[in-house]
């Protein structure tokens, strides 16, 4: 055996992770020699304990439904919880955070995000959500509603740059509009609501929202995972929409996040987002509890 051909039997061991991830949204460099180890990864008890509670969770028959995607979000994903003053007070999974048993009886509240991104002709692009999400599904909303999550790079406070990273990250994973389209500067944070919004028997939603606006022209291409379609609409477009929700009419309902936003901000603020006077509005010293 020649000097070369045993030097393969010396490579270090390498443990790979299963992913399931869409080939669409993920790039992996090629990888080099280098880079090339042995790498061995504690778990720790309360990522064992969630682990372990998940598989529960998913073996159990009202979870039977869940789309892959979306499970695999709700156990992996830490929201970050914080009290009524925003202050960050610890973090839990996806899936514990939109139990209603443990928004009623602990009082998990998680902070959460909404963008309202406005193209040049200053109509809002809105969503409706897939049918596989677990809350709300196929209800029309705001452009992107996710959670910031428990990393490093979305717990900065100051700015509020760690929520407008998460944001630019979501519009990526749902939307497909990429971060170059939607610089985390050119994010302006109007104003934080508290809500609570009960979806179905099981789950709800607590969120501490933040209302991003954003007026940029993009690419769209919605990861149909997470979104059923898109529309862009004016404000008479919207008056409509929210006509025919309170109606019944065509099945068509909204979020409920979107329709605070929409009765008690929207409009006024729309009228700023016209004039380029977003800065005025700004006023992320209230909480709104609405």
């Amino acid at each position: 055996m020649s000097a070369s051909s045993s030097c393969l039997f010396n490579l270090p061991l390498i443990r790979f992770r299963s992913l399931s991830i869409s080939s669409r949204f993920l790039r992996l460099p090629p990888p080099s020699s280098s880079s090339l180890r042995s790498v061995s990864v504690p778990i720790s008890p309360r990522k064992f304990r969630a682990f372990s509670s998940g598989t529960t969770a998913m073996t159990d028959a009202k979870d039977a439904g869940m789309d892959a995607v979306q499970r695999r979000l709700m156990f992996e994903d830490e929201c970050i919880l914080v009290d009524e003053t925003d202050r960050v007070v610890g973090h839990d999974s996806k899936y514990n955070c939109h139990l209603m048993e443990n928004i009623e009886a602990k009082n998990l509240l998680h902070r959460a995000f909404s963008v309202f991104l406005f193209n040049s002709n200053y109509e809002l692009l809105l969503q409706q959500r897939s049918k596989a999400k677990v809350t709300f599904p196929l209800v029309w909303t705001n452009t992107c509603c996710s959670h910031p999550l428990y990393r490093e790079s979305e717990l900065i406070e100051e700015n509020a740059l760690g929520v407008r990273n998460a944001a630019q990250r979501k519009l990526l994973d749902e939307l497909g509009i990429v971060a170059e389209d939607v610089p985390v500067d050119e994010f302006t944070a109007l104003g934080r609501m508290l809500y609570k919004a009960p979806s179905d028997g099981k789950w709800g939603e607590h969120e501490l929202d933040y209302l991003l606006f954003i007026v940029r022209d993009v690419k769209v291409e919605p990861n149909p995972d997470e979104v059923a379609e898109i529309k862009y609409v004016s404000r008479e477009g919207l008056k409509e929409l929210v006509r025919k929700a309170d109606a019944g009419e065509e099945g068509l309902k909204l979020s409920p996040w979107f329709r605070l936003v929409v009765d008690n901000f929207l409009m006024k603020w729309w009228d700023h987002v016209e004039k380029g006077t977003l800065d005025e509005a700004i006023d992320m010293k209230t909480i709104h509890k609405l």
